[in-house]
């Protein structure tokens, strides 16, 4: 349904151009081979900084959904190199799956076993797939789901694990950063498995990847979200048992049009109503809560305390234009259009450096960029950004 000017998908499109020439240029290690773990807030690169796999399991699905969005931006080299570094580096030989980070030659540093980091390895090597047709890569993507289903999945109380040791023996710390709680489920880990499965689905046909995807589906109606507030909930412990009251903006609308492409790929009519539904309740919230006129999309709130997180992190402000967009597909209305417009005039003025080029990390309230943060770096990547400029640009 077309429900972008033209005008506005010509700046969608200059940009997403201007992200790809950016990681293009500046994401390449030259010295140690594969990609640079960090550059700083001003540009400068530290070729000797570790390497996360989620930069580059995120790399790898960016230039592999570049090229097969627009072949003619060349990026089949990028995601190649991206494909072979996985490979040759972070691939645990011995007991399956991906590392957690490695030193700048590639030297495992951390083994543990994430579950978010084995989730978006399937969601890169599915999309690797589709333009590769490299079957190496589609094993493996099935190899590392086999994994998920047999070591995470909680047999007993449902969901599945956050993380594991090296050998995917329990471990004690779980989280993902310093910031998160130490929770046995979340609903982060969670999205990521379903927008993995969503695109294994897709590209194998497979029904046991089927199975599992309208399961995850399930769990974030009937586990995760709240319909009585419109938020979905983030830290549980293995029991279900809730552990804070802090809600995510950012995932809370970038879960609502995940999980619809989730239940269209299963094809479930009775799963679709129901997202669908929930969908325009969290866009409504969203709207409410999250977003106000001329200034962008918060970060998060503590419904207990209250306190409210006002910086604005580069990767809500995307979430939201393409959440919005499906929730106007849903059920249209000129307050959803009118807001994407409006935050993507705000992502211009205030996110994208056009002197340094790609996205600030965050700012503040008064629209100044934080100076230690990164903009390449473990947690900042391309792929939220020209993942939902390539979706709107496409689709509406």
């Amino acid at each position: 349904m077309e429900i972008l000017q033209t005008n506005f998908k010509k700046e969608l499109f200059q940009e997403l151009i201007n992200i790809v020439n950016y990681w293009k240029e500046n994401s390449l290690d030259i010295e140690n081979d594969g990609f640079i773990g960090r550059r700083d807030h001003f540009n400068k690169p530290d070729f000797n900084a570790d390497k996360g796999v989620i930069l580059n399991t995120r790399l790898l699905w960016t230039f592999s959904r570049i090229a097969n969005f627009k072949p003619d931006f060349s990026t089949e080299k990028e995601a190649d190199r991206a494909f072979e570094y996985l490979k040759h580096y972070f691939k645990d030989a011995e007991f399956g799956g991906v590392y957690w980070v490695l030193d700048y030659q590639g030297n495992p540093l951390n083994t543990r076993k994430q579950i978010y980091a084995q989730a978006f390895l399937i969601y890169a090597l599915s999309e690797y797939y589709k333009f590769s047709k490299n079957e190496e890569a589609l094993n493996w993507a099935l190899e590392v789901f086999k994994l998920i289903e047999k070591h995470a999945l909680d047999k007993e109380f449902g969901g599945y694990i956050e993380a594991f040791n090296q050998d995917w023996s329990p471990i004690e710390d779980m989280r993902l950063s310093e910031k998160d709680l130490n929770a046995s489920k979340t609903m982060n880990t969670h999205l990521h498995i379903l927008e993995a499965y969503t695109t294994l689905a897709e590209v194998t046909h497979s029904d046991k990847v089927k199975k599992a995807l309208q399961n995850l589906i399930n769990l974030h109606l009937e586990k995760f979200f709240n319909a009585e507030n419109g938020h979905f909930q983030l830290f549980f412990d293995t029991q279900w048992n809730l552990q804070n009251h802090v809600v995510s903006y950012g995932h809370d609308i970038e879960a609502t049009w995940l999980l619809l492409a989730a239940a269209n790929q299963v094809n479930n009519k009775n799963l679709i109503e129901k997202v669908q539904k929930a969908a325009i309740q969290i866009a409504d919230v969203f709207l409410a809560e999250a977003y106000k006129k001329s200034e962008g999309i918060i970060n998060e709130k503590d419904l207990e305390t209250n306190h409210v997180d006002t910086d604005r992190h580069w990767w809500p402000q995307a979430e939201a234009m393409l959440g919005l967009a499906y929730a106007n597909n849903i059920q249209a209305s000129e307050k959803y259009r009118e807001a994407i417009e409006d935050i993507w005039d705000f992502t211009k003025k205030y996110i994208i450096d056009e002197e340094l080029g790609e996205w600030h990390f965050r700012i503040d309230r008064n629209h100044k960029p934080y100076e230690d943060e990164n903009r390449v770096g473990m947690w900042k990547c391309p792929y939220h950004n020209s993942r939902a400029l390539i979706e709107l640009i496409e689709n509406y």
